[in-house]
């Protein structure tokens, strides 16, 4: 008998061990990863409008990678941890790093401590996302999302280059300053409109349509400004819509 479970025990090592993973949603999460680092490369290059555009095809990558695996139904929990991982070199480690190189260096001290609260407020954010997936309201995040966050602090640096915008003090104090806003605001308990219970297999109206030709027209036009300017307005959201439900006096 105890051959047989010994055995038994082995012949489940050895299926676990063949189990393969999905290919498919798993490239976009690889796609991401590596959008992320060659930021970080990019950065520690000097070529900062580089890294932000790849932190921007970073989250369209994340995007992409879990209605991928929902539509081909091929989720997995190694697809959802390494979705984890991927997240926090993407939207942690690479923003915080790059806009350190970009404004917080002259800081000394000061200026690494920001990019850690950042990067740190990324790490709390993904780990409590991870662990209250199943108990909080889908319609809404808890605090600011990653991606989000790495927008405001990328898209900063995005629209000073492309407007040639020096690196004076006051620029960089505003820059720290967002840094600073955008990891708090992470791990804070604020409520973001997450978008999940938009179904694009809905009938809309033709004047929808007409709104996201203008929305493809406008950010065409301009990108970084109009990009930075939609999670600009996205990041304080957030907060208008905590102040009307305190004011309605709404459960939280």
């Amino acid at each position: 008998m105890a051959r047989l479970r010994r055995g038994g025990k082995g012949f489940l090592r050895g299926a676990l061990r063949r189990r393969g993973i999905y290919l498919l949603p798993n490239l976009f999460t690889t796609g991401a990863l590596f959008a992320g680092f060659y930021a970080i490369v990019q950065a520690m290059n000097s070529r900062y409008e580089h890294a932000a555009i790849a932190v921007f095809i970073a989250m369209v990558l994340d995007g992409l990678d879990g209605r991928v695996a929902r539509m081909t139904r091929t989720q997995s929990e190694f697809g959802a941890e390494y979705d984890s991982l991927s997240d926090m070199v993407c939207f942690g480690v690479a923003p915080a790093l790059i806009m350190y190189e970009w404004a917080l260096q002259g800081f000394g001290r000061m200026g690494w401590i920001i990019a850690f609260i950042y990067c740190v407020g990324a790490a709390l954010r993904l780990a409590r996302f991870n662990t209250n997936i199943d108990v909080v309201d889908k319609r809404y995040f808890q605090g600011l999302p990653s991606p989000a966050a790495a927008a405001l602090v990328v898209g900063f640096i995005w629209v000073s280059d492309d407007f040639q915008i020096s690196r004076v003090e006051t620029v960089r104090w505003l820059a720290a300053l967002l840094t600073l806003y955008a990891g708090l605001t992470m791990v804070a308990n604020v409520p973001f409109y997450s978008f999940k219970d938009f179904n694009l297999r809905r009938s809309v109206p033709f004047w929808a349509i007409l709104l996201v030709v203008l929305a493809l027209v406008m950010i065409s036009a301009k990108p970084p400004l109009v990009l930075f300017g939609l999670f600009v307005a996205y990041g304080f959201s957030g907060y208008a819509l905590w102040i009307w439900r305190r004011r309605r006096r709404l459960p939280r």
